[in-house]
């Protein structure tokens, strides 16, 4: 392994991000790597001379430990976008100049698409003025929308925490005899996979959710009522998951095609929130019930105190993955996760440029034909990626986090 690497971590956060990390930081350290530096707040913290020397940091096995099991990003993050190098060609000059006199031989990028975008822009400007530094990205997020890779870190821990408090307002619905639907409002600006996690509650000792509504297919609220309607036929209680994202047949997003959306974050994606709430709003007018709605927000991101152990060790095995891949000369490359049997996971690597900015959406065939549910073969699909709990350390009553 050459003498000096680099990581950084992008995007939202997730429980596992820093499992990722730790798989770098100690692949690096099996090699002799003489430096492992990390970005603070990303790519964007670098360019402002932003970054630790990680030996420094995390020095022993238990902190290794700790930092697999602590949620959000030991680094920070930030979501900056790369500009084009033929419209802003002096921030490669200044990157590349930064990563040369730090003595960089790969620099590994932590994070969901855009952070792939920012991994493809930069192996794509190393390799036309020649350099010789290894660009990996290391998958990451709770949306489950890379393309080629099976899953994604990040996805098992959300979506065990999604199907946990599914479960656990089934529940709390139950107690009161009157007839009320709660909306639970789960993130998902373009695809509906962790949504699609509310299906996991349903079991012997829970009747699970009874609509689930992703962004793949329109919403029809008139549909929607409808079904309602019918369930309420057979029971009192209406728990209903709905992605942020969901979109009107004329392709509007739900609070969109309500209200006038003018937020957008970096990557110029328009930020929504409230579609549960809207929801609620309209059920109780339309069907004269009582409605809550919950919106889990940021909550299902790092919620460690529920993390997939499968979810932790793949997480780690991807950062480890990306150090030897890097190790034996792979550039512009995210590791991906392959599925075998029932159920193994290996990772490998795949072409970043036939990744980034590209979406995975569920598949037509997993969702139900009304629109208002999913199938078991989504289940079966996720319901893997959930199993295990780690063996978490505590510290005064509560979990133990690394903090830089």
């Amino acid at each position: 392994m050459p003498k000096n690497i680099i990581v950084g971590q992008s995007g939202g956060p997730t429980a596992v991000i820093n499992a990722s990390l730790a798989g770098v930081i100690m692949e690096a350290k099996d090699y002799e790597a003489e430096h492992i530096y990390g970005m603070v707040n990303g790519i964007e913290g670098f360019l402002k001379g932003k970054y630790v020397d990680l030996k420094d940091k995390v020095k022993t096995a238990e902190e290794l430990n700790v930092l697999c099991q602590t949620p959000s990003s030991y680094l920070g993050s930030c979501r900056y976008r790369l500009p084009s190098p033929e419209k802003e060609n002096d921030v490669y000059e200044k990157l590349f100049k930064e990563l040369k006199r730090l003595d960089i031989s790969a620099l590994f990028y932590i994070g969901g698409n855009d952070s792939m975008d920012t991994i493809d822009r930069l192996s794509s400007y190393g390799k036309l003025i020649g350099s010789d530094i290894c660009f990996i990205g290391i998958p990451k997020t709770i949306d489950n929308d890379l393309a080629v890779t099976d899953h994604t870190p990040g996805f098992g821990s959300a979506a065990k925490y999604v199907a946990a408090v599914t479960k656990e307002t089934v529940r709390d619905c139950a107690v009161y005899d009157l007839k009320s639907i709660t909306f639970l409002e789960i993130m998902g600006r373009d695809t509906g996979w962790l949504t699609a996690a509310a299906a996991l509650a349903k079991s012997e000792d829970c009747e699970g959710a009874d609509i689930i509504c992703l962004p793949e297919v329109p919403f029809e609220i008139d549909g929607f009522l409808a079904k309602a309607k019918e369930l309420f036929k057979v029971k009192n209680n209406l728990v209903v998951a709905v992605s942020e994202g969901l979109v009107t047949k004329e392709g509007k997003n739900l609070c969109e095609a309500y209200s006038e959306i003018k937020k957008v974050d970096a990557f110029g994606h328009k930020i929504f929130s409230g579609t549960g709430r809207l929801l609620a709003d309209i059920a109780a007018e339309k069907l004269g019930c009582k409605t809550r709605a919950v919106e889990l927000n940021t909550v299902q991101r790092s919620a460690a105190h529920i993390a997939s152990k499968t979810d932790i060790d793949e997480a780690f095995m991807a950062g480890a993955y990306a150090v030897r891949a890097a190790e034996e000369g792979e550039n512009g490359k995210m590791v991906i996760f392959k599925r075998e049997g029932n159920y193994k996971c290996t990772a490998a690597t795949f072409d970043i440029a036939r990744i980034a900015n590209e979406v995975k959406y569920v598949p037509s065939e997993w969702i139900a034909s009304d629109g208002l549910n999913v199938t078991k073969e989504l289940t079966e699909y996720i319901r893997p990626l959930i199993q295990g709990e780690p063996e978490t350390v505590y510290k005064d009553g509560l979990p133990a986090h690394l903090v830089l």
